[in-house]
Formats: C-alpha cells, structure tokens, sequence
C-alpha cells in the first residue's frame, strides 16, 4: 500500500467516525428531543385527553432528564470512553422512541421522553470531542459544526416526515408513525455505531470534581465559556420556544406562512454549524461567537416587525445561530482539553445551559400571560444575548500571550 492509498483510507475513516456522530446526534437530539414539538398536537389529542398542560409538562420531563442526564455523564466520563458514551446514549435514546413508538397511554409516553431526555445528553457532551479529534485540529470547528447540522437534518426531516403524513392520512396515531419510522432509523444508526465506531487509545476522564465542576476550571476561560454557553440556553429557547405563537397570535400571520417559517429556521439550522465552525477556524473563536450573539439578538428584535421580508432574514438568521453558537462554544471546550477531561468539563458547562434552558420557557410564558403579548418576551431574548456577546468578547485568544 502507498503512501497516498494510506492518507486516503485514514481520511475515509475519519470522515465515517464523523458521519456516524452525526447520525447519533441526530437521533439523540432531533428525533428524541426536538420531535416532541412536532408531534404534540396529536399526542395530546390522543392520549392526554386534549390537555396543553399536560403537553406542556412533558416537554418539561424531557428537559428535566436531560439535566439529570448531563450530571450522569459527567460522574460516567471518569470510567468510560468517549465512544463508549455515544453507544450508551444511542442504545438509551433508541429504547425510548421505541417506547413512544408504541405508547399506549401517557405515563408510558411521559416515560419515553424521560428515558429520550437522558439519551440526548449522553449522547451530545461526548459527539463533538470525537468528530473534532477525528479530523485535522485546523478543521476542529468544522467537524463540530457538523455534530449539529446533523440535528438540523433531522428536525427538518421530522417536521416533513409529519407533514406528508398528515397528507397521505387522517389516522389519530400518525404522530406514533413518525416515532415509529425514527425508531428503525435509530436502529440501524446504533448497529453503524457499534460496527464501525471504535475508541482508538482514548482512556476514561480522571477525576473531574463533582459535576464535572474540577475539569471544566482547568479550561482556559471557563467562566466566560459557561456563562454564555448560559447566556444561549436561556436565549435561544425563549425565540424557538415562542415563535410560532408570536407570529400567529401578534403579528396576524396565516399557518402556512408560520410553517414557512418555521421550516426556514429549521434548513437554516443544517448550514448554520458548517458556516461559523470554519470560520471561527480561521479567525477565532470569541470573535466569531461575540458576533453570533449579537446577530441573534437583532434577528431577535427584527421578528417583532411582523412583517416580511425582515421576518424571512431574521429566521434565516435565527437557524444559522441556533446550530452555530453551542458549536463555537464546544469548540472553545474541545480546544482547551483533551480527552481525559473533556467529557466532565463539558457536562459541567452543559450544567448551566440545561438549567437556563429548563427556566426561561416558564419566565418567557408568565411574562406574555402579564404583559399580554410576547414583545417583551423577544425583547427580553435580545437583552441575553447582547449579554452573552459581553461575556463571548471575554474569552481568550487562540494561544497564550
């Protein structure tokens, strides 16, 4: 075998490593987490008896797990690999959509999303590590960036798998549908994983402290890390999270229209890890991420116009941010540890985002129920973000000085 045959196949191999992370992200976070948005009308219909309460408080579940999952991981970082987190996520996630597959009543659906919330962390604080190590440290952007365009595929393709769906029947169980095709595809992503994924000489973390708290302090800049990774928890989902009522209920817009932007939030998501990955490549992470906050908090501000075509460019906008920014920080993360103590310090700063995520939707909505419109609650989006620019601006540069 040459030399150049040896580079080819080492760069197939990694490339595979990276598509297989993907993948698992994919199930874990699109499938198992983001799914739930989708196919909540019907599943409320269906089994909790037309209740938006109960919904509501299931979504709370699968969020609530995911903490608990992140603290899990970072007490599991210190007695196994990294690889072998991503198989122990992808085996947890793939039971519980098998479990929403077949759900025939709401405290097992209620279940499946617990057991799919603690699938999803397990699986997202190890991915990015291992696609970024598994390609040259000058792409290490790049390959996180991919780490989330797999979760835009995957919402984009629940939110059209649902639709078509809809057109092709009118059967109450067709939400179970869509879990049901995500399981199979799980299913043959966990048996990829377990084929051709293989831990190549990392060991289990040392320890980390509790909660990760003592591996995430050795990373150079840690506090401004976490506190905007923080900052994009809390922001992100209060614009996700209230966007379609905001359009619908504020600004007069038709259904359709709401789905159009809906989907364009989502396809913009794909490319949005992709786009800034690299570009931080080249000029820098605090760089790259202060910019990103800011861009997300005027494309924030731009969607109180209500108008197009300034709600197109700022749903645009606000996929590209979605997908980019945890990129740039788990970059950030990625570059200043090594594999040892990457899964404890970044299920430590997991800690805070999850925390920030699991109270901003309550704020968010008791905020639209006092002012009786979700203006502040956009406005309130922007302030973060404009904040977490603050503390994105204070990371430090590339190398020592």
């Amino acid at each position: 075998m040459t030399d150049s045959e040896a580079r080819s196949g080492r760069a197939e191999r990694a490339w595979l490593v990276v598509v297989l992370v993907m993948a698992s992200a994919c199930v874990a976070q699109a499938f198992g987490r983001f799914t739930w948005g989708v196919v909540l009308p019907g599943a409320r219909d269906d089994l909790l008896g037309g209740s938006n309460t109960l919904a509501g408080l299931f979504g709370t579940l699968n969020v609530t797990a995911y903490l608990a999952g992140t603290l899990a991981v970072s007490w599991a970082a210190t007695r196994v690999t990294l690889v072998g987190l991503v198989r122990i996520g992808l085996v947890i996630s793939t039971v519980g959509l098998g479990l929403a597959a077949m759900a025939p009543s709401g405290p097992v659906l209620a279940l499946a999303l617990v057991v799919m919330g603690v699938g999803g962390a397990v699986i997202w604080i190890p991915g990015p590590a291992i696609s970024a190590r598994a390609l040259p440290p000058h792409r290490s952007g790049m390959a996180v960036g991919l780490v989330g365009s797999g979760v835009g595929i995957g919402i984009v393709f629940a939110g059209q798998m649902a639709a078509f769906l809809d057109r092709r029947s009118n059967a109450d169980d067709l939400w179970q549908t869509l879990y049901r095709i995500e399981f199979s595809i799980a299913i043959v992503v966990l048996i990829g994983t377990f084929l051709f994924l293989q831990s190549r000489g990392d060991r289990p973390a040392g320890a980390g402290g509790f909660g990760g708290i003592g591996a995430l302090r050795k990373v150079r800049g840690w506090i401004p890390a976490t506190a905007a990774y923080a900052s994009f928890g809390f922001a992100y989902i209060l614009v996700i999270g209230f966007l379609v009522a905001r359009l619908t209920d504020d600004s007069g817009l038709s259904s359709g229209e709401v789905t159009a932007m809906f989907s364009i939030v989502g396809v913009a998501t794909i490319v949005g890890g992709l786009t800034l990955g690299p570009l931080s490549d080249r000029i820098g992470r605090r760089v790259t991420l202060t910019a990103a906050f800011v861009t997300f908090g005027a494309c924030a501000l731009l969607l109180l116009t209500g108008r197009q075509p300034w709600i197109v460019l700022a749903s645009v906008g606000i996929g590209l941010m979605f997908s980019g920014m945890p990129a740039l920080i788990i970059a950030h993360i990625v570059d200043n540890t090594d594999v040892e103590t990457y899964g404890p310090a970044f299920s430590a700063a997991t800690l805070a985002f999850g925390v920030a995520q699991m109270v901003s939707p309550l704020i968010g909505g008791a905020l639209a129920d006092a002012l009786g419109s979700f203006t502040w609650v956009f406005v309130l989006s922007a302030t973060v973000s404009f904040i977490g620019a603050g503390f994105a601006s204070r990371l430090p540069p590339p190398h020592p000085q």
